[in-house]
């Protein structure tokens, strides 16, 4: 990939809400998990713990999608125009039929800082998205799930999970992936104050 590919590739990535019905071939899935992977993570501890749902489970899942949609609706109410409201209350209630649903956790311990174990797992999440595009897929990072964090934790059986019990596992985001199905823009990206150059 030369230069330019590369810029080009960021510019093209894109949150995706609307899936054609096709399956996702698990060698695909399995492919961007392991480009997730390929993340550089604090003292190497690669602490990411992917849980992918897919079929009946993804179904399952509705449920609790339509759930987290209390928590966060009235937020969007006001920053949201109707139309635009109104698709993304749609998207919670079917999650764009994507037919695969991928939750990132950060197992935490003492041996690393807090904030240096969830950022670590958010750059694999961020490989994930940027794969999902070399794939043909699209994706969606949601913050969504963490408004239901415990049903979630039960829903995959993660509570049962010795590292959890410990109070080390955290579910940080969900993923939503599957064929595009749609083409939305991009939202602008904003460059004022987010920069600050301090030199001599």
């Amino acid at each position: 990939m030369n230069k330019e590919d590369f810029y080009q590739l960021l510019e093209s990535r894109k949150s995706i809400r609307k899936f054609k019905p096709e399956a996702v071939p698990k060698e695909v899935i399995e492919r961007v998990l392991a480009a997730a992977m390929q993340a550089p993570s604090g003292k190497n501890r690669q602490n990411w713990r992917f849980f992918v749902v897919t079929g009946k489970k993804r179904d399952e899942y509705m449920q609790y999608s339509q759930k987290s949609w209390t928590g966060i609706k009235d937020i969007l109410q006001q920053r949201l125009k109707p139309s635009l409201y109104t698709f993304t209350e749609r998207f919670f209630y079917t999650l764009g039929d994507a037919p695969v649903l991928v939750f990132a956790y950060s197992h935490n311990d003492s041996e690393e800082r807090y904030h240096t174990s969830i950022g670590s797992v958010y750059m694999a999440v961020e490989n994930l998205n940027l794969a999902c595009l070399v794939e043909g897929l699209g994706c969606c990072t949601m913050g969504a799930p963490l408004e239901i964090k415990e049903d979630v934790d039960k829903f995959l059986g993660v509570d049962k999970l010795a590292e959890y019990q410990r109070g080390e596992l955290e579910l940080l985001c969900g993923v939503v992936i599957g064929y595009p199905d749609h083409n939305p823009p991009k939202a602008p990206r904003q460059t004022d104050g987010r920069i600050t150059w301090i030199s001599e």
